[in-house]
C-alpha cells in the first residue's frame, strides 16, 4: 500500500490521563479513510499529533513519509475549530493563505477565483469574512484548505453547517479528491456521509482502536443476523419459526435468529410454512450499529445516548 498517513502506535499524554494510547492505521494514496468516535474518544487529539500541532509521547507519525512539521505544506487541513481572519476581505485572505503554502500571488488569485466559483462564492469574493453566513465560511476554509493541491487532506467535520446542497457539493469533491489519487483522512458524526464515501474506518474509544477495516468488512463483521421478510399482501407471520425475536416495521418483519440458527434455515421454515415470501434479505448493520456493537464488545459497556461523533 502506498500510504501517505502512518501511525504507528501512537500514545499522546495529558498528565496522568492517556488520551491515544497506542494507535495505529495508515491512509493510502486514492483513499478515503475515516477516523470516528465519540466525545473525548482521543481522535482529536491524534489529528492534532498528524498536523503538528501537539508532540506525541509515543509511537511514530509520518506524513508523505516525513516528520508532520516537515510535511505541512503539502497538507489540506480543514479544522474542526474554524478560525478565519473575519474582517479580511475574502479573496484577500485565500491569496495569503496561498501564499503561506508557497503559491505565487498570481497562481494563488487564480486557483482561489476558481474554487470560488467552483463552490458558489464568487460574488462574495471582495466581501469580509464575517458578511459570509457560517456555511459559507465553511466552504471558504474547505477552498483555503484546497488551493495549493495537497496530496493529503485531513477534513474535520467538513459537513458541518453546510445545507443539503452543499453537502453534497462536498461529498462529490470528496470522491473527486479519491478519484485524482489524494489520501483523505476523513472524521465526521454525520455518520450517513461517512458511510458514503469511506474506504476504510477506524474506530476509536477511549483511546484505542476498537474496530478498523473497510466498511463492508465491518458491517459483516457485526452483523447479527438480522433478517427483512416481505410477505404477499402483508401475510401474517407463520408461528413456531426458529427466530428469537418478531418485529413488524414498514411492511415488513424484522427477524433476529435464534443462536446458531442460520438465514438459510429460517428462509426455508418461512418455505416449509407455506409463508408467500415476496422479499428476503440479510440485514447489514448502518456504521452507527456497528460503533455501538464494538464498543460494546470492547469495554462491556452501551452507547445508549451517547452521541457518536468524530
Amino acid at each position: 500500500m502506498n500510504a501517505v498517513v502512518e501511525v504507528r502506535h501512537l500514545v499522546k499524554r495529558y498528565g496522568n490521563f492517556t488520551a491515544v494510547d497506542g494507535v495505529s492505521f495508515e491512509v493510502a494514496a486514492g483513499q478515503v479513510f475515516a477516523l470516528l468516535g465519540p466525545n473525548g474518544a482521543g481522535k482529536t487529539s491524534t489529528i492534532r499529533v498528524l498536523m503538528g500541532i501537539l508532540y506525541p509521547d509515543g509511537g511514530e507519525v509520518r506524513l508523505l513519509g516525513m516528520p508532520p512539521q516537515e510535511a505541512r505544506e503539502q497538507v489540506g487541513y480543514l479544522p474542526e475549530a474554524r478560525g478565519l481572519y473575519r474582517e479580511a476581505r475574502l479573496l484577500e485572505l485565500l491569496v495569503y493563505l496561498g501564499a503561506l503554502k508557497g503559491l505565487r500571488t498570481a497562481e494563488a488569485r487564480r486557483r482561489a477565483l476558481a474554487w470560488l466559483e467552483r463552490f458558489g462564492l464568487s460574488e462574495w469574493a471582495e466581501r469580509k469574512v464575517h458578511e459570509l453566513s457560517h456555511g459559507m465560511q465553511q466552504k471558504a476554509q474547505l477552498v483555503a484548505a484546497l488551493m495549493h493541491d495537497p496530496p493529503v487532506l485531513v477534513l474535520d467535520e467538513p459537513f458541518q453547517g453546510l445545507d443539503p446542497v452543499n453537502i453534497q457539493l462536498v461529498k462529490r469533491l470528496v470522491a473527486d479528491l479519491r478519484a485524482e489519487g489524494k489520501g483523505v483522512l476523513l472524521s465526521s458524526h454525520q455518520l450517513v456521509h461517512v458511510e458514503a464515501l469511506a474506504d476504510e474506518v477506524a474506530l476509536i474509544n477511549r483511546g484505542r482502536i476498537v474496530a478498523q477495516g473497510p466498511l463492508e468488512a465491518l458491517r459483516r463483521q457485526y452483523a447479527r443476523g438480522d433478517i427483512a421478510v416481505g410477505l404477499a399482501e402483508r401475510a401474517p407471520l407463520p408461528p413456531q419459526l426458529p427466530v428469537q425475536k418478531a418485529e413488524a416495521r414498514h411492511g415488513l418483519w424484522y427477524l433476529l435468529p435464534e443462536a446458531d440458527v442460520t438465514p438459510q434455515e429460517v428462509l426455508r421454515a418461512l418455505v416449509d410454512a407455506g409463508a408467500p415470501v415476496e422479499r428476503f434479505e440479510v440485514v447489514y448493520p448502518s456504521l452507527e450499529e456497528v460503533f455501538l456493537r464494538a464498543v460494546e464488545e470492547t469495554s462491556g459497556e452501551t452507547m445508549a445516548g451517547e452521541e457518536v461523533q468524530a
